[in-house]
This record gives C-alpha cells, sequence and structure tokens, in this order.
C-alpha cells in the first residue's frame, strides 16, 4: 500500500529536498506541500495524506498548531492523520506540547535522507517514533520542571501486569527489552501493549510514554 504524504514548511528549498527524498522511494507518494501550517490543515483536509511532515515554527499558524487542529477534526469529519514533526533544536517545547497535541513523533531537521523515509514508514505503520533517543529526553526535561497533569486514577483499568508494561514502555524500553526484563514472549508484550492503548484511548505508543509522565507513574531519571 503506497503512503501518502503532506509536507509542511514554510522554506521552499526544504520542502523540494524531502519531496525528492520521500517520492524517490517505493510505496511513498508526496501528494502536496504546504508553505504554513493554514495552508497545511486546508490541504490536509482536501488530500487525506496517511502522515503530514509538519515543520514546528512557521509564520502564521505553527506547526503545534496546525497539528492540534488536525487532530481535534470538526464532527463532520472523520479524517485525523499522523503527524511527523520537523524541528532544528532537540529540546524545543513546541515539540513536546505537539506530542501533546497529537503528534506521533519528531525528527530532527538534520537527520540524513534514510532516517526520514524510516521515520515516515515508522509513522505511517501505526506505531510511534521513539527514535532518536531525544524525544525521550525531551519528555523528561519537560516532567521534571512540571508536576504531573493527569490523574494517576485514569491508571485503574490496567491490570498490575500492563501497569508495568506502561511503566517500562515510558522508560523507552523496546518490545524485545519489555519481555526479556519481564520474563514473557514478545508476541505478549505486543499484546499488553494493544490493551494498553486501548484502555487508555492512546492512539500509539509516544502518547503511553507522555502519559506515563503525565500521570506519574514514571519519573525523570528513572
Amino acid at each position: 500500500m503506497t503512503i501518502s504524504v503532506l509536507i509542511a514548511d514554510d522554506q521552499a528549498m526544504v520542502r523540494a529536498g524531502f519531496a525528492a527524498v520521500l517520492d524517490a522511494q517505493t510505496g511513498i507518494e508526496v501528494v502536496g506541500q504546504a508553505a504554513d501550517g493554514d495552508e497545511a490543515v486546508a490541504m490536509a483536509h482536501e488530500l487525506r495524506p496517511d502522515v503530514v511532515v509538519m515543520d514546528v515554527r512557521m509564520p502564521g499558524r505553527n506547526g503545534l498548531e496546525a497539528t492540534r487542529a488536525l487532530q481535534t477534526p470538526p464532527r463532520s469529519s472523520d479524517y485525523v492523520p499522523r503527524v511527523l514533526m520537523l524541528t532544528t533544536f532537540d529540546i524545543d517545547d513546541y515539540v513536546y506540547e505537539a506530542l501533546r497535541a497529537g503528534a506521533s513523533g519528531f525528527l530532527l531537521k538534520d537527520a540524513t535522507p534514510e532516517e526520514l523515509v524510516v521515520a515516515v514508514r515508522v509513522v505511517a505503520s501505526g506505531d510511534a517514533l521513539l527514535a532518536p533517543s531525544v524525544t525521550r529526553r525531551l519528555i523528561e526535561d519537560f516532567a521534571r520542571s512540571a508536576p504531573p497533569r493527569i490523574d494517576a486514577g485514569r491508571l485503574s483499568d490496567l491490570t498490575e501486569r500492563e501497569r508495568e508494561v506502561l511503566t517500562l514502555v515510558g522508560r523507552g524500553f523496546s518490545n524485545t527489552e519489555i519481555a526479556a526484563a519481564l520474563f514473557i514472549a514478545e508476541q505478549t508484550v505486543k499484546t499488553h501493549v494493544s490493551k494498553i492503548l486501548s484502555k487508555l484511548g492512546l492512539r500509539d505508543r509516544v502518547h503511553a510514554v507522555v502519559l506515563a509522565y503525565d500521570t506519574g507513574l514514571v519519573q525523570p531519571g528513572s
């Protein structure tokens, strides 16, 4: 299945470069390019791409505001794309808020073409981009300076094992690492993660990490 992509960046050369890289890949098609957040939202609703590659800092409506708009569509629409945020900075408050707004991960603008392609494929597959490791460090930095924002009672529907799995997800463990830590099969971990996302109404793994910090289940540096 072909992954359709919309690129939103206020720099024409950046848009063209990303488009050239992605269009050259088998199974990926760039269906549009937007120069600002307003255009990104409008084009996304018109073209309905699978993934929006969104720059954080743009004139007018920035990437954060555009992401929030795309993740909370009007009642007349059921379209919610996956958003991959782009940033020049590895620690950026806009990016953290974008993850809260519903983005599925972020990538630095100096990433290699190969990393960009992998990121688009990962996000499109329904998983979340937790690499490079700066994603977790970014979440930790903001969690360290702010108290939990969500009542931990939200986790009450989870079993003890699911809480253990969510804790390790929050600490950045992969499914393979979780399986080894808990002495269970990797497929069992995948089942637990799927149930956690369903019970908590989360779209993907990134938002499970954010929730783990927001509820205080995982402490910065743990």
